[in-house]
């Protein structure tokens, strides 16, 4: 997988949060840049966080399943950008102001839970996981400070367009995986 890809994956992984950083955004009225950080280092680094606990959970059953891996990449992206879309056509959830560690660490990990599965796909793609995971991170924190910055200025308008681009991308980065796969 090279930089492209892993960037393009970055993003996609990173449109839950995005969205959710939008809403709180939106719930928080005025934000300032302590704002920013704070969502930004909660799913930034819970995003970088989960595809490394995936990836040596994955790594125990690699060997197993090598044979295999391009379709259980691919049905793990489908299933989480299938997912993603899902949201994106369901109704919208409220979303307070609430900045306290307990509230960020529900958020981040319910929006992370996707980098998991992911991490377990790194795994059988043999993907540098050091670079994987600070691209992932770096992307996640820069799109979610940005996105509390969007959501003061222009609301929750967005959340449903970023989370059905996220899915659309995990989606094609999962049928570009099964196709590399079967061709090879």
């Amino acid at each position: 997988m090279g930089i492209a890809e892993l960037f393009i994956l970055a993003v996609g992984l990173s449109m839950d949060a995005f969205a959710v950083s939008i809403c709180k955004g939106l719930s928080l009225g005025k934000i300032t840049p302590r704002h920013m950080c704070i969502a930004g280092l909660w799913f930034g680094g819970f995003q970088a966080l989960m595809p490394v606990i995936g990836y040596y959970l994955g790594s125990f059953f690699a060997d197993m399943i090598t044979k295999y891996d391009h379709w259980i990449a691919f049905f793990l992206l489908l299933l989480i950008g299938g997912g993603m879309i899902r949201e994106a056509f369901g109704e919208e959830d409220e979303m307070d102001a609430n900045m306290t560690v307990k509230s960020m660490f529900v958020l981040a990990v319910a929006t992370s839970i996707d980098a998991l599965a992911v991490g377990v796909t790194f795994a059988f793609l043999k993907v540098q996981l050091a670079a994987a995971v600070s691209l992932i991170g770096v992307t996640t924190f820069t799109l979610s400070a940005v996105g509390v910055k969007i959501g003061s200025i222009f609301g929750a308008k967005y959340r449903s367009k970023a989370e059905l681009c996220g899915g659309v991308i995990l989606i094609l980065i999962g049928t570009k995986i099964l196709l590399e796969g079967i061709v090879l």
